[in-house]
């Protein structure tokens, strides 16, 4: 099972035991469709939640997960944290799709609870009560890396969101992901319902959504273009510090959001625009009856634009660069591998 967990997963298949230890002497939990706890012979350093799949077309980092899973049960990749491993929506990870009904991402911190009826209500519930389990006696550090891929192309073809919870940034974090080769970070201002933000607000773990690169199908990923993020996970987990955390790395902070509010809604971006193209002061993006999105900054930059969401969700985010103010914000913050 640990050697195809994707395959295992996919195939709704059930452990005939919950619970062993695999030939590195790792030791594992079956905790659901998709769920694994991954533990180490000794006394765990750390805590990790790995995640991807909370989008079922989102298949590179699906892929880098179970070949993870495989290479700790083997003894190839070191493990010395607690480490969970979700596989989000299995459902749309089998029908090749984004999500059934609505976007896993968009019901956590009990978002669900407004949609009995959805086929992804009953998994965010599930997700999240895993994470409590997961984290609820962990007295040392407490990670989340939420893994996806963007629908669009992108000016940064590899970047990081951070949420929003009143906490200080973290040093660690932006050490670990330039470690991961990350290219830009866009951190919010407001709270939101995603993964990420349930973890780091209800767990107190230092938690990132990751984009890397575009949806693509199972089998036709370059996984070698995410190799970076895989090694800094791995080092992560094993313990070790970040060997590469001096990288250039660019931040945005969202100033603005694009809400489709109707089926009126028009969304003056064309498909083909990548993430983080700029648009001037005055530009009007997004009209819906009454309602219009107009650039207000010298320089604002679209993030996610997409004209097909529901009624009443996000159709974009508008972000301006805090680069040299972040950075230097973090200035004699933690650091270390996994320290918060």
């Amino acid at each position: 099972m640990l050697g195809r967990f994707l395959a295992f997963a996919l195939d709704g298949s059930q452990p005939a035991r919950r619970a062993g230890t695999a030939p590195s002497g790792v030791r594992w939990t079956w905790l659901g469709d998709g769920i694994l706890c991954l533990e180490p012979q000794h006394a765990a350093t750390h805590s990790v939640i790995a995640s991807a799949g909370i989008h079922g077309d989102e298949t590179a980092p699906i892929e880098i997960l179970s070949t993870l899973v495989a290479d700790l049960a083997s003894g190839a990749a070191k493990l010395s944290a607690r480490v969970l491993v979700i596989l989000g929506n299995i459902a749309a990870m089998r029908a090749s799709d984004r999500y059934l009904d609505d976007d896993l991402n968009r019901l956590f911190n009990g978002r669900h609870l407004a949609l009995p009826a959805s086929r992804e209500a009953p998994r965010a519930a599930e997700l999240e009560a895993a994470a409590l389990r997961f984290f609820a006696d962990a007295t040392h550090a407490k990670w989340h890396i939420d893994m996806h891929t963007a629908i669009r192309a992108s000016v940064f073809e590899q970047f990081a969101l951070l949420p929003h919870t009143g906490a200080p940034l973290s040093r660690a974090m932006f050490d670990w992901l330039r470690d991961a080769h990350l290219e830009a970070v866009l951190l919010h201002r407001e709270k939101s319902n995603t993964f990420t933000h349930f973890t780091a607000e209800r767990a107190g773990a230092l938690a990132c959504t990751l984009e890397l690169g575009k949806v693509r199908p199972f089998g036709q990923n370059d996984l070698a273009r995410f190799a970076a993020s895989d090694r800094a996970l791995r080092r992560l987990i094993a313990g070790k510090p970040a060997v590469d955390a001096s990288r250039p790395l660019r931040v945005f902070t969202v100033v603005g959001q694009i809400d489709k509010q109707s089926d009126r809604f028009v969304l003056n971006v064309a498909s083909d625009v990548p993430n983080f193209t700029p648009f001037r002061a005055g530009t009007v993006l997004a009209q819906d009856g009454d309602y219009c999105y107009r650039v207000e900054h010298d320089e604002e930059r679209i993030v996610f634009p997409n004209p097909k969401v529901k009624p009443g969700l996000r159709a974009g985010l508008l972000v301006v660069d805090t680069t040299d103010e972040t950075l230097a914000s973090l200035a004699g913050g933690d650091g270390g591998a996994y320290a918060v």
